[in-house]
Order: C-alpha cells, then structure tokens, then sequence
C-alpha cells in the first residue's frame, strides 16, 4: 500500500492562501532547521529536508502552485509538474562558470525550475546519462550580497581511471553479446503475446567484456571524492538553485555525466533581516534624540552611513536608505534598507534626572493629563 502524501501547506506551516513571501519565509526556516549540516546523521531530519524541499518547489511556481491547488498531489502524477524535470542544453565557459545562460534569457534562464531527471540516452543498458545530483550549500548573507567564490568537495561515481569507463581490463577483447546479438534486449513470445526485456548476459549493453576491468570490477564507475569551485551571483537568496554541468555522476557504458545541482541556503543574520531585495532593521534611539532631533550612525552590509533623526520622531517610524539593500539577482539595481526605529525609555534615573524630568512633564502639561488629549477624546466613549 502506497503511502499517503502530506499536505504541502501544512509541511510549510503556512496557510492556504499564504503570500509568495509567507511561502519562502516558511521554507527559509524550516530548511534552516532540518539543513543536513545542522542535523548530522539524523535520517528523520534528512526526511523532513526533502519534505519541504519538495513543498517549496510546487508552492513557489504560480502554475504549480494552481495545479496543486486544483488537482492536489494527483496533479503530478506520472512525472509531471513537481517532479523531477530532465535538463537539456546550455555548456560553461570555464570550469568555474556553472550558469547555464546568461540572466534573464528565454527557455530556463540562471535558475532550473527543478532538479534534472538523470539517466536516459541510448538504449536500455547500453550508454547511459549519468544521475543529476545535488549539494546544499549554506552562505551568509554578506556572501549572498556580494557574491562568493566556494570551494565544496562531495562523493560521487567517476569514470574509471584504469579501464577509461569501458569496464575491461587493458587489453582484454570485447565482443558482441551472443544472446542479444548487440541489441542489449532480448525478446520473448508467449502465444500472442511479445515481451522484450534487458538482456540478462550482457544487462543492455550489447557487449560482452572477456576480462572485467579488476579496478572497478566491470562497472567503468568508481566511487570518489570530488572538488569543484562553485561562483555564487551576488542577490541569491535561499531556495535559489544553480546548475553545474557535467559535475554529476558518471555515465554507464560510455555515456554522457549528470549535472550537479547547487541548492543556495542564506543564514540568518543577526541584524538584518532580508524581505526580497529589501533589508530590515530595528534601530533603537534614545528619547532625549527622538524628542530634539540630531544625527545616528546606523550599520549597512557596505559599513555604516548616517541617518538624520527628526525632532519628535515618534517610536515605529520607519526610515528608508535607498540602494542599501540587496543586490537584485539579474542585476541592474539594488534594494533599499528600511530601518524602524524604536524609542528607549530609561529604567532607571538618578534624583537630578527625576527631578528634571519632572520639571519637564510640568512645563509640558504632562503632570496631570498623560495620555494624549487626542486619544482621549478618541477613547471616550467607551466610558460613557
């Protein structure tokens, strides 16, 4: 029996008619918190990472999104939609260069919509397309902001060294398989009926190798570690995903390499808090400088700058830098730094202060009525 799938909405903690942002906050979160690198060897954690993961690729695709909504899980069904989604086209200029076009190009862009199938290519057995794979990379949002060169090294099936991917021994003879003739199928009749399965002397690959390589014992594939240098565009934000091509697993028999997949995951920072390409901070000011007004130094992800506090600025009120924020993904702009101030009231006051303070609630006429005349009149018929 099948197992039922979870609702995406509840996997993200998010309602129905939750925003786009609402959507990738969630995500943010939640990936945070089930990362593979925060949780080692923790397999239900693992599981919960690819839960969301795969809840965030439907909710944050407005046509899957509608598909979901309409048809729920049965919407993709048979591969479609969600599912996994075989990348074609688009070589690198260098080893280093793992974008597949340049920004904002017609038919797939910097951003697969989802991970590549993997496999395919040439008959059944015979070559084969090597498995897409794909690494979560965590960056913090200095990094995200002006893009970062990372090293990040991973296992995965290589072309063997010894036999160059063709499964033999140097020097030992292939020949064509006696059972399939080449084919790498075999075909069977039971009355009317015809059955053509992977020939099982040579599994599909028409060949028959005299002397299996010893290295990698005939399979053409070793397991090893790999690095590659992965360039990371300034204004990525997390769920964002780059395709390195080539840098999968190995082909089978000869065939092509997979993709490398590249999943970005932005920490949270401990001032700023990122909404699009906007930054938002919470600035805390004194009420001495919130009453006569002056000027504050405030922090920016480029140093500081100044911003200029008007008198009588009330607690809440929010300032905008622009141009301060993050850099837009496909360029051209950046976003602007909101930053919302909030007015400090001492705790505790020497007898001079008292006393001055209270001298000023007097000259203001503050000492009898302090609740603004204003609100007062607002509030009063709820007394009457």
């Amino acid at each position: 029996m099948s197992r039922v799938k979870e609702d995406y909405y509840e996997l993200l903690g998010v309602a129905k008619n939750a925003s786009a942002d609402e959507i990738k906050k969630a995500y943010r979160k939640l990936a945070m918190k089930y990362h593979p690198d925060r949780n080692p060897g923790n397999k239900e954690a693992e599981e919960n990472f690819k839960k969301i993961g795969e809840a965030y690729e439907v909710l944050s695709d407005p046509d899957k999104r509608a598909a979901y909504d309409r048809y729920g899980h049965a919407a993709f069904q048979g591969g479609a939609g969600a599912g996994p989604r075989g990348g074609a086209g688009g070589g690198f200029h260098d080893p280093f260069d793992i974008f597949r076009e340049v920004f904002g190009g017609g038919g797939g862009g910097i951003f697969e919509e989802f991970f590549g199938g993997g496999g395919g290519g040439g008959r059944a057995g015979g070559p084969q397309r090597g498995a897409d794979l794909r690494y979560d990379l965590e960056i913090t949002l200095e990094e995200a902001a002006a893009g970062v060169e990372k090293e990040i090294s991973f296992r995965k099936p290589v072309v063997c060294e010894k036999c160059h991917g063709s499964g033999a021994e140097p020097g030992s003879k292939t020949s064509r398989c006696p059972s399939c003739g080449g084919s790498g199928q075999v075909t069977t009749s039971r009355g009317f009926f015809t059955f053509r399965q992977t020939c099982p002397t040579c599994e599909g690959a028409g060949t028959r190798i005299d002397k299996p390589c010893r290295n990698c014992g005939g399979q053409g594939r070793v397991n090893a570690t790999t690095k590659i240098k992965v360039r990371i565009p300034p204004g990525v934000d997390t769920g964002s995903k780059l395709r390195s091509a080539g840098n999968g697993e190995a082909g089978v028999h000869g065939g092509p390499p997979g993709d490398l997949y590249i999943v970005i995951h932005v920490a949270d920072h401990d001032v700023f808090e990122r909404r699009g390409d906007d930054l938002f901070v919470e600035v805390p000011i004194k009420f001495t400088l919130a009453a006569l007004g002056g000027t504050i130094e405030v922090p920016t992800l480029n140093g500081r700058a100044t911003l200029k506090i008007p008198p009588g600025t009330q607690s809440g009120t929010t300032f905008r830098l622009r141009g301060k924020g993050m850099p837009n993904l496909r360029g051209g702009y950046n976003g602007d730094q909101l930053l919302r101030v909030h007015v400090e009231v001492p705790t505790s006051l020497t007898a001079e202060q008292r006393k001055k303070l209270e001298e000023f609630a007097v000259a203001c006429g503050d000492a009898d009525q302090p609740v603004s005349k204003s609100f007062f009149e607002k509030a009063r018929r709820f007394f009457e």
